[in-house]
């Protein structure tokens, strides 16, 4: 199942770069928690949702290792991890809190981090 137009056009609204590299060109829309093959759309949500270039999309799920960084910036959810779990803008070394109304808001690193 592909994400509606709308949400794609509400996530490119926000994120209009990677938030791993910067990289403007060839975006993919990132489920942060996975929908996995044939799961719901409930996922389909705008704190679930960010843009990362195609060559990191590949990365997350080819390698491990990049994968583990991608869940300590939390462009990588567990299954068990709330929506509401921070996400790094490494291009300008800002963390956001993801909101389900398409915003973005500032925030603190996750304590872990601290």
């Amino acid at each position: 199942m592909a994400i509606s137009e709308y949400i794609r056009k509400k996530i490119r609204e926000r994120d209009f770069y990677c938030y791993h590299c910067g990289a403007t060109e060839a975006l993919e829309v990132h489920h942060r928690k996975g929908r996995k093959m044939g799961s719901s759309k409930l996922l389909d949500r705008l704190d679930n949702l960010i843009l990362v270039c195609s060559k990191y999309n590949f990365e997350m799920e080819a390698d491990a290792n990049v994968a583990a960084e991608a869940r300590e910036f939390g462009h990588k959810l567990a299954s068990w991890e709330d929506f509401s779990s921070p996400v790094f803008d490494a291009p300008h070394l800002t963390w956001y809190k993801l909101s389900e109304d398409g915003s973005k808001v500032e925030t603190q690193p996750p304590s872990y981090l601290i």
